[in-house]
């Protein structure tokens, strides 16, 4: 059982980070962020895969070496650059190497990154894609033999499998009834989307309370105020209020990242009833990590 498994089944309130491959293969920085800054703060370390449609190292590779720093890892698998064939077999390459929390995404689309003439797969999406884990631990695999039996593998590998959620959107019936799905299909955990509006996510958990699974929820490092209001343009479901922009806005350029920490450690307190975690994404400012975890006072 891995210790993110472990602690949510222990009913502890239970911190996730997160850290973003590089462009590049220098893969220093982010180890040394999670060395740092997140070893022994938080339970496991998601890897980004992919992010936002942009090339870079993928989360495999960092999987590993986390595993290898004492470091346990989620590793996040996005449907979009691969087909089942290649999914299967990159969950069954994971489990050699003993990475047993994957998180299902469908990922972002192609237009958003800095590839727009690749080829998006999507064979996939991250319901199919959980119930290929749930069928791998059974110890078949999507496909079939010439007879049309399941195909049955020499080795099962066991996943603790995650999903994503975005408690915050305007949809939020919507919302409640895709993580429906991804519960059914074996969803085991949840990280949500940003979380800034209380009341909001206050609503959607009672919404999913059927569910019984635990949900970490999302808190997004805040950089200063042009950050946040990025993120209401940009980012579909979440939502900054006027009140939070605006202390970051009127704070003085040194004291911003104490601001954000502030936030941020508000945010864990307030919300720390309603949920069963917070998956903190730090956007390369791991270093304020720990302050935040301090800040909110469990």
């Amino acid at each position: 059982m891995s210790k993110l498994q472990e602690s949510l089944e222990g009913g502890k309130f239970t911190f996730t980070g997160e850290i973003g491959p590089p462009k590049g293969n220098n893969v220093k920085p982010a180890l040394q962020e999670a060395e740092e800054f997140l070893k022994g703060n938080v339970a496991a370390v998601n890897v980004t895969d992919i992010q936002t449609a942009v090339m870079r190292v993928g989360s495999f590779a960092l999987c590993i070496m986390l595993r290898e720093m004492g470091i346990e890892p989620i590793m996040q698998m996005g449907c979009r650059d691969r087909n089942r064939l290649a999914l299967q077999s990159d969950l069954l390459n994971a489990s050699i190497f003993g990475i047993e929390n994957i998180l299902s995404i469908t990922g972002d689309h192609i237009v958003l990154g800095d590839h727009r003439d690749a080829k998006p797969v999507f064979d996939l999406d991250s319901v199919s894609l959980l119930r290929a884990m749930t069928l791998i631990e059974s110890g078949t695999d999507m496909g079939r033999t010439t007879k049309g039996e399941p195909n049955v593998l020499d080795g099962v590998p066991k996943f603790f499998k995650g999903c994503v959620s975005a408690p915050c959107a305007e949809e939020v019936d919507l919302q409640v009834m895709k993580l429906e799905k991804k519960v059914a299909a074996g969803a085991q955990f949840v990280q949500t989307q940003a979380v800034f509006d209380l009341k909001a996510f206050e609503a959607f958990m009672k919404k999913v309370e059927h569910l019984k699974v635990p949900i970490l929820a999302g808190i997004v490092i805040l950089k200063g105020a042009g950050t946040a209001r990025y993120m209401n343009k940009k980012v579909p479901g979440v939502t900054v209020p006027d009140k939070l922009i605006e202390r970051l806005a009127s704070a003085e350029k040194e004291d911003v990242p104490k601001v954000t920490v502030q936030i941020a450690g508000e945010l864990i307190h307030e919300l720390k009833d309603m949920c069963q975690g917070a998956h903190i994404m730090s956007l390369g400012w791991g270093r304020y990590v720990p302050a935040i975890i301090e800040a909110a006072k469990l």
